[in-house]
């Protein structure tokens, strides 16, 4: 377990990929808002997400505003490569992904876990590690039909109020998403609770991410 503690200066920059709109709100939303309202002058995001329908643009661009509001400074970025069909314009991603390396050098890196069963989240996982390999990188988690959460070694406790932030904000900027089955507020609190009784949260709530390997 960690508790969110970073220097005052310089400025701490963070790298969040997602392969779709809502990803990296799913993922590590809790986390980054907790990131900013601790330290919202010493806060640079780049925030990456490489597909998206024009519907789902326009939903990513307004909730990433949303989560990022009070970072010292945010880019959001996003993409269009093709949903579901990642592992067909490898190449092409993989450009991408190392462009970005070059354009940006993060302190923390979020990206999707390496066993998840979504391809194109897979992927994403390979080529972070691919683009950047002297970088702290955590592998945040997506609930799914595919059944695929497994067992994180790093937990990060949330405020309850932090959780409930996260959780308004995908309900309210995800409105292409209320159709599906488990797109809803209790699916997420659920999650955040299981990730808390784990890491014996004081609030009994946390985000929780694979951490493969770190520099002590």
């Amino acid at each position: 377990m960690i508790e969110v503690a970073l220097k005052k200066s310089p400025p701490y920059r963070i790298l969040c990929l997602g392969a779709h709109a809502d990803d990296i709100e799913i993922g590590c939303g809790g986390t980054v808002l907790k990131l900013i309202d601790n330290h919202p002058a010493n806060i640079i995001v780049y925030w990456l997400v490489l597909s998206a329908t024009p519907e789902r643009r326009l939903e990513q661009k307004s909730s990433a505003e949303a989560f990022l509001r009070g970072a010292a400074k945010a880019s959001i970025i996003i993409e269009d490569f093709e949903d579901s069909f990642f592992p067909y314009h490898g190449a092409e991603i993989k450009k991408r992904m190392h462009q970005m390396s070059r354009e940006f050098s993060p302190d923390v890196i979020f990206t999707p876990h390496r066993q998840d069963l979504h391809q194109d989240h897979r992927l994403i996982s390979e080529l972070t590690w691919n683009a950047f390999r002297d970088h702290w990188i955590l592998e945040y988690e997506i609930p799914k039909f595919d059944g695929d959460l497994t067992s994180p070694n790093l937990f990060v406790p949330l405020p309850e109020a932090i959780c409930e932030k996260k959780v308004n904000y995908l309900l309210e900027h995800f409105q292409s998403q209320q159709q599906r089955s488990w797109f809803t507020a209790d699916t997420f609190a659920a999650l955040h609770r299981l990730r808390g009784i784990e890491c014996n949260s004081k609030t009994g709530y946390a985000e929780a991410f694979h951490c493969r390997k770190t520099t002590w």
